[in-house]
């Protein structure tokens, strides 16, 4: 006799995943999803011409909210990816010492992704002062 669960379409961590990076890639799901209409609006509803020069890029970041939105966003979209990736790998059910070498390089990946990312908004930021 099989057993049904009350709620057969509620998302679960899969095989050999982490609740909390479960979690977290179900938060980023959403935020993404806030985080990309507000950046399509701003970058290129609001703005008469769509930020297609880089004084144009600078002037728009020398709101303090922006860099910080915008470091959030491509802290959402690494994140998001990455884990979406590790999940896709996890169908293929790698031997356990693959995952954990697939784990740190996803890792240092993302880090060295969101750092640079980072350096770059404030440094475009800093531009305009």
């Amino acid at each position: 006799m099989t057993q049904t669960t009350a709620f057969p379409s509620v998302s679960a961590p899969k095989s050999g995943e982490n609740t909390w990076l479960w979690l977290l890639k179900i938060i980023t799901g959403p935020l993404l999803v806030i985080l990309l209409a507000i950046h399509f609006i701003v970058n290129h509803y609001i703005s008469e011409t769509g930020l297609l020069t880089y004084s144009e890029v600078v002037a728009y970041y020398q709101n303090p909210i922006i860099p910080i939105m915008e470091i959030l966003f491509l802290a959402s979209v690494v994140t998001h990816s990455l884990s979406g990736l590790r999940g896709i790998i996890l169908d293929l059910k790698p031997a356990r010492h693959v995952l954990k070498i697939l784990d740190w390089v996803l890792v240092i990946f993302g880090v060295s992704a969101v750092v640079y990312g980072v350096w770059l908004a404030l440094t475009i930021a800093s531009k305009g002062v």
